[in-house]
């Protein structure tokens, strides 16, 4: 086979795992007995859906004494405003004292005061007496309930948590290396943030079937990790079907770079011995040369050659173990059975 050369885009994968776009995790904000649970687990749920009912009487009994305290602190300030009224002119008459209607000014701006008071009171018990509806804050799918019919829950229980799916995050790290390569092989700062913006994604599932949609680039973490090495960045993927769920763990892969002019050679056509690569190339004479080359990166079936070849060389491809240096053949071209075989395929993974 003639070795071609071709503009190849090479691929890097990393292993990432999948978030929900966003997780909220539902609690309580008041301490009560879970008297219902009014969503069915695992489906999907709008904004605003009831997910479970807390006990309400112990809150509308505590709202109705709030309503209490300021009806009483009503009457206290309508009393005080008409002592005002009355002790005003009688005040400018002389017929009472000045500090008899200082007084009766004074009460009636502490009776405004429990007033004001008693309504925060009211409204805070109405606000708890709402938060044993416990809702949904956004779409997005129900996870299983963490808990019971009878339990009692507060602030710091977790009833159950509701992810936004579409899109999904995929988080995933690159080492510290590929890091700087990537910065040193793009270093304006600005192209690289315009390039980055059109960054496609790929995504290979767990039982290796590539994902039907493509993802973007999306972020990366303030710093790297100072325990691995490594930054984490962070991918979307449109997710209208809810297939990909959070949790799930996937191959990322994207283009990195493009290798102008590679050479590719079948991989079966490259042989090793002790950390040395070799192939047989058969010269115009149909003689066999033994080469030494210097491989790079893999391509599907094909592998790129940095050095030793020439585009149009002819390499052994099958029978490379029967031929020895020197050796007068009489080649055959291989047989094409896929295109794979015969031409740099579609990029694979490094």
């Amino acid at each position: 086979m003639e070795v071609v050369q071709k503009d190849v885009p090479i691929y890097s994968e990393w292993v990432g795992g999948l978030e929900g776009f966003i997780n909220a995790h539902i609690q309580p904000r008041v301490t009560g007995h879970v008297i219902s649970q009014h969503y069915r687990e695992g489906s999907f749920i709008k904004k605003g859906t009831l997910l479970f009912l807390l006990d309400q009487r112990p809150f509308q009994v505590a709202l109705e004494q709030a309503r209490a305290r300021l009806w009483q602190a009503q009457a206290a300030l309508g009393k005080t405003e008409i002592d005002v009224k009355r002790l005003a002119p009688l005040a400018e008459e002389k017929v009472v004292s000045q500090q008899d209607l200082d007084n009766a000014v004074h009460a009636n701006l502490a009776n405004k005061a429990a007033v004001a008071a008693a309504e925060a009171e009211v409204a805070q018990a109405e606000l708890n007496l709402n938060y044993t509806k416990i809702t949904s804050p956004i779409d997005g799918l129900a996870g299983i309930a963490q808990a019971q019919i009878g339990d009692l829950v507060g602030p710091n229980s977790t009833l159950t948590t509701i992810s936004t799916v579409d899109p999904i995050k995929v988080y995933f790290s690159v080492s510290e290396q590929e890091y700087l390569d990537y910065v040193k092989e793009n270093p304006d700062a600005v192209k690289r943030a315009a390039q980055e913006g059109h960054f496609e994604l790929e995504m290979i599932l767990a039982d290796g079937s590539f994902y039907s949609h493509k993802g973007r680039f999306s972020l990366a973490d303030r710093q790297v990790d100072v325990r691995t090495g490594a930054l984490r960045l962070q991918g979307l993927f449109p997710n209208p079907a809810n297939i990909l769920r959070p949790g799930l763990y996937a191959r990322v892969r994207a283009i990195t770079k493009m290798k102008k002019g590679a050479l590719l050679v079948p991989q079966r056509a490259v042989t090793e011995l002790q950390g040395a690569y070799q192939v047989a190339v058969v010269g115009t004479d149909e003689k066999i040369d033994i080469r030494s080359v210097k491989p790079g990166d893999r391509v599907d079936s094909m592998w790129i050659i940095d050095q030793g070849l020439k585009p149009g060389e002819r390499v052994v491809v099958e029978g490379i173990l029967r031929v020895k240096a020197g050796m007068i053949v009489n080649p055959r071209p291989f047989p094409v059975t896929t295109e794979a075989e015969f031409a740099p395929p579609r990029p694979g993974p490094t």
